[in-house]
């Protein structure tokens, strides 16, 4: 007894939607498949024992091909970027001449068809939207892409169409608009059009990922393909793989579809896709999102097909329904060009129980799409929609070899870059009569594929040619191994139970022959095999297919002299003293570098600052890599000023923007668009957004770009903007409000309370003088009461800065933190703070100097050491750029030679340091001394001035007197007073 298999039939395929049962009795006759409907039902029943659901489907898959073609206006099923589809296209046109074609592409889509003439294929039809009305924010820009390649059925008919008189080319498929209307709300960012997210066919075992330039030309574009045909039954698909001997879907398909197809007539053709798509959709698991999204699309295009021919009164028998073999398997009951609409309750329901109706079209959103042609590659394809690396490759190589075998004749647009003028084709007055409708599928799959013998001149000729091509890129290739990889590739074959070896044989053998080792940084040999069976193809839009920005640059840029559509790096030199003519040029690259990404224009020498301007510029160019990007900003503005000041505008209004974002708009407005309109308009925006904000994380941003600002109008106009003013006195009330906060948060780093403070210190001046009240910024620091080591440091320094801490206190208080050995550890916090505050109080790099030197002079060993390591990442983490400060200014304190080492004395050591005072100095002799001596009086009022009143001491052996050792203190301690009295008392003679 047979076990029972319902048990062991998948759910998913149990459970897979019925649908249609048997085509419409009114179509015409059922006859036509019965011999192939019961060899099925008797293979079902040998292989199953009881109702299951194998008999039904396959019972089923006949009734879809039965109602497919039978249906008035005939369908014609492709996939995507398939060669045999392609031929198939070429030899139906070239027969039967339909008047009408109707194309599965999005329908607000046609009016850029016409620009494919000025183009090189491989391009992509875009719809873009950046101002979104009706979609959630976070999705913009939109982006949909249509790739669109010359060995593919889509191509073929579109030039077909535009080339032939008389012939009306009609997209039916839903618009861009809907496209993002039928996505989920929460769809993830990588998901495709139908809710599947893309990747990689076979990824890791297709070989290597295609160049970033090359497989990022569609951006992050949604992809919009015609015919997708792959199993979404995970099982089905992992099952014909592994018994197809292949290791990814690309190959099978090639191998067990195409290349059979490739010179099959027309009728078996149509029967076998539509045969596939049927067995896909019915093995697809029930509740399926894509499915639901796939029967909405043929609602939506039987729909516009039937509006059409009412409107037009076309003939169905003279149309030609191009779509997808998944779609043209659909069981919707809006299928066909005459659906009756019944209110009546006993009609046939769908398969979700509502009664059959007319399908409503939902209206379009707000939005504003924005159309045009974009570059396109095919590796941009193969990272698309999930194929293999290198596939649509090889089918561009079996397109043209099939046309060579078949002396074919493809549709080509006239104009088409790349391709030759050809005199106007004659159409004939009548279409070929339909056939009758005929099984081919029995004699098809009974008969064994004809199996071509073994081309030995082509496999030698991809044998000798990988292996020159693999010496030039490095690889320790001969003779030897071009002749294993001929018999592994033979072999490969054979073990596959094929007759001759495919492009995907040749590359497993040449990878497996040739690369013994991968070296980083070299292409491997499956790279080397794409190239070498096709390359990847990368398309170009023409120059008169461009949006009028595009158009514009490439004008504006004529004066370089260079032929910027090539993909190659090309280097610019500019001699903007030498040649003024070149200075638009040098404006227009440096509002590109702003717009595009990076690579697409880079400055090689040359700068733009604030008051900088190069005399000499010296650019890489790659726009031709990058056209993409400019044709995308030709659908933000008619030019990249305008495009430049749009995007500032919606930058500082965005619902996250801050006003250091606002500062940095500022700036490059005033370099790149120039004028004080604009500039004005920012700056104010960055006035509000400063008084808006509660935190202080960016602080730093903010001062180190005012300061710039200001330096600027200060140099360059007589007064300041009236947003500057407004700037700094509501930053200087507004930093003075959230200080004692910023001084108390643990979560505010003491970089920002450095930057705050550096902007009141900094700015204070010019608050002041707009009216501006000093008590405020005093009380805010007396009411900061900072915990951590590094904010007490940058408070005393505040203090010292607003007078409320003298120097010689602050001088206490370090030392006793020296003496503390429980503070010791904590130390490198307290001097990351002091160097903080050399950005406000610049004035105490001195003192953090001495404080240093102390620390290194009176800390033990046993404590210094494993002091050190912490102190130079402190150092590091939270003060970097304000190192070289101090390193400078220890360079101005310290000998500058070894020899002046062992007679210097530090400034500090005559200071009064831990209580202890210094031994008086010596009263002053030479020149100095003769000096005093020469001019008692003046003498005498300095010291009475200062309430000295000891007098002279007595005459030494020279016989004259000398000061009293605290007036010879206080000249000692101020060095420079006594340089310049005695300059203007002894006519700037020498003194010591």
């Amino acid at each position: 007894m047979k076990p029972d298999s319902t048990a062991t039939t998948p759910d998913s395929v149990r459970n897979a939607p019925r649908g249609v049962a048997s085509p419409d009795p009114a179509a015409g006759p059922a006859g036509s498949f019965e011999a192939l409907r019961g060899q099925l039902l008797d293979a079902a029943e040998a292989f199953t024992d009881g109702p299951v659901a194998l008999p039904e489907i396959l019972s089923g898959l006949v009734d879809d091909v039965d109602r497919a073609l039978r249906e008035e206006l005939e369908i014609f099923p492709v996939c995507h970027h398939s060669p045999s589809s392609a031929l198939a296209m070429v030899r139906r046109l070239r027969e039967k001449q339909p008047k009408v074609i109707y194309l599965e592409l999005c329908e607000d889509l046609r009016p850029l068809l016409g620009e494919l003439r000025n183009c090189r294929l491989p391009v992509a039809l875009q719809a873009f939207a950046s101002d979104l009305d009706g979609f959630p924010p976070d999705w913009g820009p939109l982006s949909v892409v249509a790739p669109i390649t010359e060995a593919s059925a889509e191509y073929q008919a579109i030039a077909y169409a535009l080339d032939t008189p008389g012939v009306e080319l009609v997209l039916v498929d839903r618009s861009a608009d809907h496209v993002f209307q039928w996505l989920p709300r929460d769809r993830p960012e990588s998901a495709s059009p139908d809710g599947e997210p893309a990747g990689p066919d076979g990824a890791g075992a297709a070989g290597s990922a295609p160049p970033p330039d090359e497989a990022g030309l569609h951006g992050d574009a949604v992809g919009v393909e015609l015919g997708d045909l792959r199993p979404r039954f995970a099982e089905l698909e992992a099952y014909l793989l592994h018994h197809g001997k292949v290791r990814h879907w690309s190959e099978w398909w090639d191998q067990y579809v195409e290349q059979p197809l490739a010179g099959a007539d027309y009728d078996t053709y149509r029967q076998v896709m539509v045969l596939i798509g049927s067995l896909f959709r019915r093995l697809t698991p029930e509740g399926d999102d894509r499915l639901r999204q796939d029967e909405d699309r043929e609602r939506y295009m039987w729909t516009r097909m039937r509006e059409h021919l009412g409107a037009s009164g076309a003939d169905p028998a003279h149309c030609l329904y191009v779509c997808g073999a998944f779609h043209a398997a659909s069981r919707v009951e809006e299928f066909g060009t005459a659906v009756p609409v019944s209110t009546d309750e006993a009609a046939p329901r769908s398969g979700d129980g509502s009664a059959p109706s007319s399908y409503e079209i939902s209206p379009r959103t707000a939005t504003r799409w924005l159309y045009g042609l974009i570059p396109s590659s095919h590796s941009a394809i193969e990272a698309q929609f999930g194929l293999a690396s290198g596939s649509v490759s090889i089918a561009a190589a079996t397109w043209r070899k099939a046309l060579t075998r078949g002396a074919l004749k493809p549709f080509q647009l006239d104009g088409q870059q790349g391709g030759r003028k050809r005199p106007g084709r004659k159409r004939s007055t009548s279409p070929a009569a339909p056939e009758p409708v005929t099984d081919r599928l029995s004699s098809f799959l009974a008969s064994p594929p004809a199996l071509d013998g073994l081309d030995e001149a082509e496999l030698l000729e991809w044998c000798v040619d990988i292996v020159r091509l693999a010496r030039r890129n490095g690889y320790l290739a001969s003779t030897a191994d071009a002749i294993a990889v001929f018999e592994t590739a033979i072999l490969l074959a054979g073990l596959r139970n094929r007759a001759r070896p495919t492009p995907y044989d040749f590359a497993d053998a040449a990878v497996t022959c040739i690369e013994k080792d991968v070296v980083p940084g070299r292409r491997d040999v499956r790279r080397l095999c794409e190239i070498l069976l096709g390359g990847d193809r990368i398309g170009q839009v023409g120059y008169d297919s461009l949006p009028p920005l595009a158009r514009d640059v490439f004008d504006r840029l004529a004066p370089l002299r260079l032929d910027l559509t090539k993909r190659t790096v090309q280097r610019a030199l500019l001699d903007l003293g030498g040649d003024p003519e070149l200075v638009p040029a040098s404006d227009l690259l440096w509002v590109l570098r702003r717009l595009l990404p990076d690579g697409a224009v880079r400055p090689i020498m040359g700068e733009r600052r604030l008051g900088e301007r190069s005399i000499q510029e010296s650019w890489d160019l790659a726009l031709g890599r990058h056209q993409r990007s400019i044709i995308e900003l030709g659908y933000e503005g008619i030019t990249v000023e305008q495009v430049l000041e749009l995007r500032l505008r919606r930058a500082v209004w965005a619902p996250d923007a801050t006003a250091a974002g606002a500062l940095a708009a500022v700036e490059d407005s005033i370099l790149y668009l120039g004028g004080r309109r604009l500039a004005d308009e920012l700056g104010a925006r960055a006035v509000e957004l400063l008084a808006a904000e509660r935190t202080v994380d960016d602080a730093p941003e903010v001062l180190r770009r005012i300061r710039r600002l200001l330096a600027h109008y200060r140099a360059t106009r007589p007064d300041l903007p009236a947003w500057c003013e407004a700037f700094a006195t509501s930053g200087y009330a507004h930093y003075c409000t959230l200080l004692p906060t910023a001084f108390a948060d643990e979560e505010t780093g003491v970089r920002q309370v450095g930057a705050m403070l550096g902007f009141l210190f900094s700015m204070e001046s010019l608050a002041l003088s707009l009216g501006c009240d000093r008590v405020q910024l005093e009380l805010a620091v007396r009411q900061s009461h900072p915990e951590a080591p590094a904010k007490v440091a940058l408070l005393w320094a505040a203090q010292f800065q607003l007078g409320l801490l003298p120097l010689a206190e602050l001088r206490s208080r370090c030392a006793e933190l020296l003496t503390n050995p429980l503070v010791v550890p904590a130390f490198p916090q307290y001097l990351s703070g002091f160097v903080q505050a050399l950005e406000p109080v610049p004035a105490l790099a001195p003192f953090v100097v001495e404080l240093i030197s102390t620390a290194f002079a009176r800390l033990p060993d046993p404590v210094l050491l494993p002091w050190l390591p912490k102190l130079i990442t402190t150092l590091r983490e939270q003060a970097r750029e304000l190192v070289p400060v101090l390193v400078r200014e220890a360079g101005r304190t310290f000998p500058g030679s070894l020899a002046e080492v062992d007679s210097w004395v530090p400034p500090w050591s005559t200071r009064q340091v831990t209580g202890v005072t210094p031994a008086s100095p010596a009263a002053p002799a030479g020149p100095v001394a003769d000096l005093l001596v020469a001019h008692p009086a003046v003498c005498d009022a300095v010291a009475e001035l200062l309430g000295c009143d000891q007098g002279w001491l007595p005459a030494g052996r020279s016989g004259a007197g000398s000061p009293h050792p605290a007036t010879a203190a206080l000249l000692g301690r101020h060095p420079a007073t006594t340089v310049a009295v005695a300059d203007l008392l002894s006519d700037r003679n020498p003194v010591d």
